[in-house]
């Protein structure tokens, strides 16, 4: 009971929404400051410096101990002033692969006509981002994070926070932005070798590109079939000139859970597909996924490869 009391509080107090889809913006409300170390300590000087001044009625003393008293209500003013009304925006984190560093890009807007100077982004009070916001202008903070499993990674709840100009106050934000990034498992290395492509047209059809419809000409090149030669353009003094076909492709490589050996557990299994999904592409070749519960079609190019490793960074392992 007591517990969940004192979280309903700190949900009030702190402004804790769970994660926000949108823009967010640091109203009043959503921005809290509290003396630094720095700032107890000069207080504690100003203490000492008033009753020095009282004790041996110094009038010079009055007037530095409130010069600084000012200067440090003012420095307040300042720090606050550095985070308000500051727009928080989030960007794409790009997919990783475990056991990389996740890059989440948080935008901040400055909609006021004043600069906004060391702004600071932290994930864990331990490692900061810093950066200048002009006046009508936005910034990035890029923050990045470990990514130990394949899966989604969510960032949770960052801080924005200033000590400008003087340290002697610090101002933060929470923030939990609806922000995630898609870890790809780590690729099996070396790994196993592709598997034999099947034939989807008839037996003896030879790998390559389709040969359904002629979409043009290209240079002869070492080892092209005689067949694909355009010969009446060679005929008329032209060189020799090779002619491209595009449609479905004669073989068809498929990337099988149910090829894979029997004592691989299921993240072995991941890793070992996305092996052959980095192969398959880099051979320039195309191909379908097939999962317990999924398959991706055939297909290739990098939108392919993007969708079989998104699909094996998303497997369920209890389908």
């Amino acid at each position: 009971m007591y517990a969940a009391v004192k979280n309903s509080i700190y949900r009030w107090l702190f402004q804790l929404r769970g994660p926000q889809t949108g823009a967010i913006v640091l109203a009043q409300r959503r921005v809290f400051i509290l003396p630094t170390r720095q700032g107890l300590t000069f207080a504690a000087m100003l203490m000492l410096m008033l009753l020095g001044s009282i004790n041996y009625n110094l009038s010079l003393g009055f007037v530095l101990t409130f010069l600084l008293a000012a200067m440090g209500v003012n420095a307040m003013v300042h720090t606050f002033r550095n985070l308000a009304n500051l727009r928080i925006t989030a960007g794409r984190a790009q997919a990783v692969f475990a056991g990389d560093i996740a890059h989440f890009t948080v935008h901040i807007e400055n909609g006021t006509a004043m600069p906004r100077y060391s702004i600071g982004l932290t994930h864990d009070r331990k490692d900061a981002v810093f950066v200048d916001v002009p006046a009508r202008s936005s910034a990035a903070a890029v923050i990045g994070l470990p990514a130990p499993r394949r899966g989604l990674l969510r960032p949770g709840r960052m801080t924005l926070y200033t000590r400008y100009p003087l340290g002697l106050f610090r101002a933060w934000a929470y923030l939990e932005l609806d922000m995630q990034c898609i870890v790809y498992p780590r690729p099996a290395y070396p790994g196993l070798a592709l598997p034999p492509a099947e034939s989807s047209a008839r037996p003896g059809a030879e790998h390559g590109r389709g040969q359904e419809d002629f979409s043009g000409l290209r240079q002869y090149h070492l080892g092209d079939s005689p067949r694909h030669i355009a010969w009446k353009v060679a005929a008329r003094d032209r060189g020799l000139l090779t002619k491209q076909f595009s449609g479905r492709s004669d073989t068809e490589l498929w990337l099988d859970w149910a090829l894979l050996p029997a004592h691989m557990g299921t993240e072995e299994k991941l890793s070992q597909l996305a092996r052959w999904v980095l192969d398959a592409h880099a051979g320039g070749l195309s191909y379908g996924l097939r999962l317990p519960g999924k398959i991706v079609d055939m297909a290739l190019a990098e939108a392919q490869r993007e969708r079989c490793l998104e699909a094996l960074a998303l497997y369920d392992r209890e389908q």
